[in-house]
């Protein structure tokens, strides 16, 4: 959904500014994809779905 490599998105993960997940299973942290849907739309405008 963000378009960056995995050392990128494991910082922006892990930045205050991004959602807790809501799970953390032995795979990997869980988001809800509402949650990251809004934080892109609120910090990465350019990354949003235009046809939406």
């Amino acid at each position: 959904m963000l378009g960056v490599s995995r050392t990128r998105a494991y910082q922006i993960t892990n930045s205050k500014t991004f959602p807790d997940p809501v799970a953390v299973l032995s795979v990997g942290r869980i988001w809800l994809t509402d949650d990251v849907e809004r934080w892109i739309r609120d910090h990465r405008p350019d990354l949003q779905d235009s046809s939406k």
